[in-house]
């Protein structure tokens, strides 16, 4: 009877996806640890992966346009990034093309930086000047479609390559006349340096200047959506149970990206999750939606709008770039 009891716990604990080997998920961020990625580095802290029998590895990213080619390499299973780059390659690599399953920034982060007072009084003033722009960056790519629906030419604009940590210090020394920018980085970089990002700086946000579109939000490669549905319902509920607790409790979203990257610093990402939080991730929209869902209307106009600015062969459904039946009960999205 004892070994008959030792095989049968035996046998459970290898039916358990808690107890037994997770399953691998390679995840990729879209920029280096900041306070806006606390729920991801919490769900793998409180065991949130585990439970869901995952075993989920974290790597910091090059560009929120970058986590696309990342998973479309087959490098990485899933990822935190942008839905706009999902759309152009669902566009011409429809087989390829990461979906996202968990939309997190319900409003657009990228935006036109330039400093007060200097030669960009709107955006048409950029045609002639040199603008930073960062290789790999959703705000670089998205550019000519801002550029089309603000009445400018991309074309008359110099873009100059630079690193994303660079930026601000560049436009402070005059060696380019703007940046291309996510906001809820800039901000606290800005801040970082010493001056005021709201009195020393004007912002140009592409959501406010025709561009209604999204952008991050948790994506995952068609392969592990055919072959493992349960490891993507996983996936999303682990992180969506991680943000639930980060928005009850911010610090702890902070903490552990502290604990995780010693050298940042808590007050600054602090006010870097609540810039996001204020400006990216609370909206009317995911109010009465809950966060993590689209409006499929909205989506719509925004693949239209970027097939049209990028001249994309083919005009992807919404539910081929996003896929809702892996949001939670509203309850665990709700604010």
């Amino acid at each position: 009877m004892r070994n008959l009891l030792s095989l049968t716990a035996f046998a459970l604990s290898l039916a358990s996806p808690a107890l037994a080997e997770g399953i691998p998920i390679k995840f990729t961020l879209d920029w280096k640890i900041q306070g806006v990625h606390g729920w991801f580095y919490l769900a793998e802290e409180k065991g949130y992966f585990d439970d869901e029998g995952l075993d989920v590895t974290i790597d910091q990213g090059e560009g929120s346009a970058a986590t696309v080619s990342r998973i479309m390499s087959g490098a990485y299973d899933a990822g935190f990034g942008d839905m706009n780059a999902i759309i152009q390659n669902a566009a011409i690599n429809p087989d390829e093309a990461p979906v996202m399953v968990y939309q997190i920034y319900n409003q657009p982060p990228f935006a036109v930086l330039t400093k007060t007072g200097g030669p960009v009084e709107s955006l048409p003033n950029l045609e002639g000047l040199k603008v930073g722009a960062p290789p790999g960056s959703a705000s670089t790519k998205l550019f000519p479609a801002l550029a089309s629906a603000a009445g400018f030419d991309a074309e008359k604009v110099e873009l100059i390559s630079v690193k994303s940590n660079l930026q601000e210090q560049m436009l402070v020394q005059d060696q380019v006349s703007a940046s291309l920018v996510f906001n809820v980085t800039s901000y606290l970089n800005i801040l970082g340096i010493g001056m005021d990002p709201d009195k020393d700086f004007t912002w140009y946000p592409y959501g406010a200047s025709g561009l209604d579109i999204y952008s991050n939000g948790v994506m995952v490669s068609p392969k592990l959506l055919e072959e493992n549905p349960e490891a993507v319902q996983g996936l999303v509920n682990a992180i969506a149970k991680a943000m639930s607790d980060v928005l009850a409790d911010p610090q702890a979203g902070i903490d552990i990206i502290t604990a995780t990257e010693p050298l940042s610093n808590g007050d600054l990402e602090m006010k870097r999750l609540q810039f996001a939080l204020d400006n990216l991730i609370f909206s009317d929209e995911s109010k009465a939606n809950g966060i993590g869902a689209i409006d499929a209307e909205r989506l719509t106009r925004s693949i239209t709008t970027i097939k049209e600015l990028y001249d994309l062969p083919e005009t992807p459904a919404a539910e081929d770039v996003f896929d809702a039946s892996f949001l939670p009960p509203m309850d665990m999205r709700s604010f």
